[in-house]
């Protein structure tokens, strides 16, 4: 299946692009596409956390991906 995902700030910075397509074979989880992100990108793995949205909504690992579901990487946010 073909994913479209759309990155911002750090994640968009560790991607060098604010979209980017990948191939997995099925229907993958949530938890799937993170993995091959800190695979394919190994500064993921040094954030101290990212999530996954889902069609605007934030989605667990166990959570399958659909063929045309918006898939956007949310980075860490921190705040003052």
């Amino acid at each position: 299946m073909d994913i479209k995902i759309l990155a911002f700030g750090i994640a968009k910075d560790i991607l060098g692009a604010t979209n980017l397509s990948v191939q997995m074979p099925g229907e993958p989880t949530v938890g799937q596409l993170k993995a091959h992100l800190c695979r394919s990108y190994p500064a993921f793995e040094k954030l101290a956390s990212f999530a996954i949205a889902l069609n605007t909504e934030y989605a667990e690992d166990r959570q399958a991906i659909h063929p045309g579901d918006e898939v956007v990487i949310i980075p860490p946010v921190s705040g003052g």
